[in-house]
This record gives structure tokens, sequence and C-alpha cells, in this order.
């Protein structure tokens, strides 16, 4: 097993070797990911009327109790409605020993569908962590914001990283990499991490994003470059560097930056302050090692800014920092690369929906 750090791929396997984690229904190759592991959705779901927490000491069944409204199978498909809040049991449990903790996040065509992914275990007062030791099973809060969907058991909406010790790179290493590995062309911006900037310049054409349109049939989760993105999207044109955001919209965008993640690194994406603006960017935010990186066949690669704005109507700007990547150490360097040795499906991007749409 490798030292302190983001566990890679071949460690997951020593870890489902050993039953720290584990399923009734063995975990397939194809969940394997350089740095993490996607999880998927069990048979058994649960409409709430609320989003919660288990809290400390208490299980997620007990909670259901309090909140449940009715339980469903997700056998043979089942529509999630825009709007509500479901929590769906996970195949995947865990039975972490100390020193080893876990962080999930949702996948990016998640993120992408403006479907609101979380992971919560029992005891647990916080969504996405899962602390050292903790033994017990896992499960999915689901809350579609723009789309009704349609789910079925093993489809894969998030992903758990296993983490070892301290791994974040604080400012100063940060800058060392950027000078060693050329992060981002031209200057970064670091602080607390490397800043993202909105692209609303683009070299060619006037299409800087896409809005949500609020009345729109269903998703299927299982159909890809299925749907056409007219009868879901509207197309952001802009020629003045400017867009309004309209509160409770859901866009998205593209970062001005072409960034990579170095293979001995992996990246998370995380909201920037609140207070340059009334919005929230980034539902989806793990970036696997290789992302846009030239061992892997990539030359850089935008970052796809998934944006809601909150109460107030608010001007975004051509190079506003809106996010920042997070870098943190692999433990050793996973045995394959993202989009070199994987289908991937977004290296190299662009400004691109979900692969569940045709080529706009």
């Amino acid at each position: 097993m490798s030292g302190q750090g983001v566990l890679p791929v071949q460690d997951l396997r020593a870890l489902l070797a050993q039953g720290v984690i584990s399923a009734q229904i063995p975990v397939l190759p194809e969940q394997l990911q350089p740095a993490s592991l996607d999880l998927r959705l069990g048979h058994r779901a649960w409409r709430v009327r609320a989003s919660f927490l288990a809290g400390k000491g208490r299980s997620v069944a007990e909670r259901l109790a309090d909140f449940e409204m009715h339980e469903m199978t997700l056998d043979g498909g089942t529509v999630l409605e825009k709007g509500c809040v479901y929590v769906v049991e996970l195949m995947e449990r865990l039975t972490l020993p100390g020193g080893l903790q876990a962080v999930a996040n949702a996948k990016s065509s998640t993120g992408r569908l403006d479907l609101l992914t979380r992971l919560i275990a029992d005891h647990g007062t916080e969504f996405d962590r899962v602390p050292e030791g903790y033994q017990g099973p896992l499960y999915a809060e689901i809350c579609p914001r723009s789309f009704s969907v349609l789910v079925r058991p093993g489809q894969r909406l998030n992903q758990i990283r296993f983490r070892r010790g301290h791994a974040v790179l604080d400012d100063a290493a940060l800058h060392d990499l950027h000078t060693r590995e050329g992060l981002v062309p031209g200057a970064p911006v670091i602080s607390d991490g490397l800043g993202f900037s909105v692209d609303l310049k683009p070299e060619s054409g006037t299409l800087v994003g896409y809005r949500a349109k609020p009345h729109t049939g269903m998703i299927d989760l299982d159909r890809v470059g299925a749907y056409d993105p007219r009868d879901f999207w509207e197309e952001l044109h802009t020629e003045t560097g400017q867009i309004i955001l309209d509160p409770g919209a859901f866009y998205i965008l593209v970062s001005r930056e072409a960034v990579h993640i170095p293979p001995d690194y992996a990246a998370e994406m995380a909201p920037y302050l609140a207070m340059v603006g009334e919005f929230r960017v980034h539902y989806a935010g793990f970036f696997d090692p290789g992302f846009g990186h030239a061992a892997a066949g990539g030359t850089g690669a935008r970052g796809v800014l998934e944006v809601r704005c909150h109460e107030a109507p608010f001007a975004l700007e051509h190079g506003q920092i809106v996010g920042r990547l997070v870098y943190e150490h692999m433990a050793a360097r996973p045995e394959r690369l993202y989009g070199a040795d994987i289908a991937s499906n977004y290296q190299g991007q662009g400004l691109k929906l979900a692969k569940h749409f045709k080529a706009a």
C-alpha cells in the first residue's frame, strides 16, 4: 500500500481485496478510475420531505423514519422528479481502518444535468465526508434541480476518493508545481488553490454557454448522445463579454484557463468565496491525474462551470474569478491516467454539455 496522499487505482484494488470496500454485487472494473471509485445506486429509494444528515450517534435508517414520505424500488426504472428530494441506498459499503478517510463528489455528467447528488452516511455531520474508522452503509441524497431523470440500479452518479494523511498543496507548493509544470498558460492566480475565471469572449463566435429551460421532458440516464440540446437548453450568446445571471436559473459555462493535472496529483474544484457574487459554481468536482496532461494525450482542458444564481440577478464579466482548483498529492502514481487508458468523455474538453446530449 502506498504512502500518504490520495490513493491510486492500484490501492483501491487492494482495499477491495481486503474488504475495506465491499458490495453484495461485486465491484466492476469500470467503476475504478485513476484516483476514485464510482458508486452504484442500489435497489431501494425513499422520497423524503427534506434534506438531512444523520447526526452523531444516529443512523440514516433511523432518520428516514422522521423524513420518509414513501419507499420505492428502482428495479425496472424509476423517475426522480424535478424539485423533489430522494435518498437512495448505494451498493457499496465501507469498513475504514484508522488513518484512512474518504470524500465523495458528483460525477461530471451528474453535475452537468443539475442533478444535486451528495453522499450521506451513518453518524454523519457533513455531506460527502466519511471519517476514518467508519463501518457501515452509504447512501446518496439526490435532488434533480432542472430535469426529471429516469434512474435504475447500478447507475453511477457519484464517486469516492480515499485519502491517507494530509494531501492538499498549500499556496507555496502550488506555486512550485506551476513553475515546474505550467498548470495554466500565463501567470496563475493562486489563493487557497488555483483560480478559475469564466470565458465570455470565445476565440470564435458568440456562444458562451447554455441555460437550462424551465419546462422540459425527462432524461433517461442510460441514454448517451440521445437528446437534442435544443429541447433542454437555451444557447447564451454575447458580444460584450458580460451576461446577467437570473435567480434560480442553471447555467453551463466554461473556464477561460486550460488546465492540467500532472500524473502525481489529483484536484478538486471548489467554489470561490461567496463575497464575489450571489451564485454557486460547481456540483461535480474531482479532476483525475492526467486530466488535460500531455502524458495522457491532453494539451490542457477547460473546466466546465456549473453555475446556479441565488437571490439577485448578477452581472458576470469575462475573466472574473469564479472557482478554484485545490491540488492534492497522490500517494503513488496511478497505473493508468485519465484520458490515456480509459474511456474519458471530457478529456480535452471545451464548452460541453453532459454526455446524454447530441453534439451541439
